[in-house]
């Protein structure tokens, strides 16, 4: 699948955007939440309400608080998911309460997918369909073994692989996304592009705990 991220904090650009990415021939849109100008839970929901009218596309909600400067409530979550081209919500407010609120209320076809690899397993214990990930871009392999063992309800399985990965998990976050990423992959001597600003190199110290963790691992 490929989905494009087509989000903003202007609807009327999210819907220019989306129709773009549809005319390209993508599988759906990955829209983040409006960020900056901080609508309420009135003006998130019509936000989406309006792009899912405007473009016939499957649309995935992004909740990203950290990022954007205000959540979307499990409530509005819920009511996203009863508009039939909204079809999942990549949900990283990383507050467990919500995330047992929206699994709780959504209707079963709507897919709850993590956006925090840390809570990818406790997540998908408790009914999510999976993961947008940032770890898998380093140790694809192992994301993908620990979601299918998780969907296939081999749970030790899955809690080995969760742990195997722990140390990513924390590590890829030593600094502002994607920058720890990029420089794992650079060291991976893997394609990663360049930084560009205001995103720049991170410190050498915090690139050698990374670059340790990579080894340790065996993966370099």
């Amino acid at each position: 699948l490929v989905i494009a991220g087509a989000g903003s904090n202007a609807t009327h650009e999210a819907i220019h955007l989306s129709r773009g990415a549809k005319d390209l021939g993508v599988d759906g849109v990955l829209l983040i939440s409006p960020y900056y100008n901080k609508p309420n839970q009135k003006g998130i929901f019509r936000h989406y309400e309006a792009i899912a009218r405007a473009v016939d596309v499957p649309i995935v909600v992004y909740n990203v608080p950290s990022r954007t400067g205000s959540n979307i409530a499990a409530g509005t979550i819920k009511r996203l998911s009863e508009v039939p081209n909204i079809v999942a919500v990549k949900e990283a407010s990383g507050n467990m309460a919500q995330i047992n609120a929206i699994l709780a209320s959504v209707r079963p076809q709507f897919s709850v997918l993590s956006g925090d690899d840390l809570l990818t397993y406790p997540m998908m214990a408790l009914g999510a369909k999976g993961v947008i990930s940032v770890t898998s871009n380093v140790v694809p392999e192992l994301m993908v073994q620990m979601t299918h063992a998780a969907l296939d309800g081999e749970w030790e399985k899955a809690r080995k692989l969760h742990f195997q990965m722990l140390p990513l998990f924390n590590d890829l976050f030593l600094d502002t996304n994607p920058i720890p990423v990029k420089t794992a992959m650079r060291m991976l001597k893997r394609p990663s592009g360049v930084f560009r600003l205001p995103l720049c190199d991170m410190e050498p110290a915090t690139a050698e705990v990374l670059r340790k963790t990579l080894a340790d691992m065996k993966l370099l």
